[in-house]
């Protein structure tokens, strides 16, 4: 049972239970608890049966796939008051998880066993909009993953992704090359080869497990490409 300061987190987060008699509100508290999941742990593996449904009130967690190649591709990530589309799809369908979820920042979360999410659905419309929001927002992006790796050039969304992870007040990123390859659905080779021909372009300068930006405009440019 969530305390009083959980449950005022939990509805600046979910703004349908800020009602303290909403019997949404009393179930929530009833049966949500808290939990805490460190840096680098796996929640899921492909094949893992959903067993419970997170809410996150910190830290962030990548949801990635791998093929048959060794190639990974990100297909995102969520953070702060947000879930994991694929735990709540494959909850509701009976399904494997199909994916890899992995913590990269230390997060906590609100957790409800997969039972009480089920049957959330038919009790609460508000819950159910939730979740159907849920779905639809995730899987726009997605969906914007597939049309990125399917249809544009992997130099321009190369540029782009530095420019775009660029630290505020810094000009250097701190990532390898296999690293930016499973972020952008590629292979470290060709990666790499780009990597290359922006440097030797004056774009930047690479170092082992970092990435200067040199010229930010050039690079821009790059990224403008069609």
């Amino acid at each position: 049972m969530l305390s009083e300061r959980e449950w005022r987190e939990a509805a600046a987060l979910l703004p349908f239970l800020t009602d303290p008699t909403a019997e949404v509100t009393r179930a929530f508290v009833a049966q949500a608890t808290q939990m805490r999941f460190p840096a680098g742990a796996t929640i899921f593996e492909a094949g893992d049966q959903c067993q419970a449904f997170a809410i996150l009130t910190r830290g962030q967690v990548r949801v990635f796939t791998i093929g048959e190649t060794g190639r990974e591709i990100t297909l995102y990530r969520f953070a702060r008051g947000e879930s994991c589309m694929l735990t709540a799809s494959c909850i509701l369908s009976d399904r494997q998880f199909p994916a890899i979820a992995t913590v990269e920042e230390a997060a906590e979360a609100f957790v409800l066993p997969h039972t009480v999410f089920q049957r959330w659905i038919d009790a609460f419309p508000p819950w159910r909009t939730h979740v159907f929001q849920l779905l639809a927002q995730r899987l726009a992006l997605v969906m914007a993953v597939v049309d990125e790796v399917a249809f544009r050039r992997v130099d321009v969304r190369t540029a782009e992704f530095l420019l775009r992870r660029l630290p505020a007040g810094t000009g250097v990123l701190t990532l390898t090359h296999q690293q930016i390859a499973a972020e952008l659905g590629s292979s470290r080779e060709v990666i790499s080869r780009i990597l290359a021909d922006f440097a030797a372009s004056g774009l930047i300068q690479v170092a082992r497990g970092r990435v200067a930006i040199v010229d930010r405009s050039g690079l821009q440019r790059r990224a403008e490409l069609r």
